[in-house]
């Protein structure tokens, strides 16, 4: 019996991902100017190769408040674009 190696669940994710990036509205309000063109350039170059995600290099430290699980992250922040924070994220 041959395995095939193309449907393993082990293997990366290619593709799927979107351009756009989001954060908490008061963290795009602290972040520099340069910061926020790292993370858009990051986010649309990613999408341009097809990658799921950006690289981890541009992680944004400080964005959860300490304590706060990851589900409250989610639903209590105000989440916003990052290269236009008057849009919502999924807009």
């Amino acid at each position: 019996m041959a395995f095939k190696l193309n449907n393993s669940p082990f293997k990366k994710q290619q593709g799927g991902g979107t351009s756009k990036t989001c954060l908490p509205a008061a963290k795009i309000k602290s972040l520099s100017s340069e910061k926020k063109k790292e993370l858009i350039s990051s986010k649309k170059s990613a999408a341009s190769r097809g990658a799921y995600k950006r690289s981890s290099k541009t992680n944004v430290k400080g964005a959860r408040k300490p304590g706060a699980t990851l589900r409250d992250w989610f639903e209590n922040e105000d989440w916003r674009r990052v290269d236009d924070p008057s849009k919502k994220c999924g807009e």
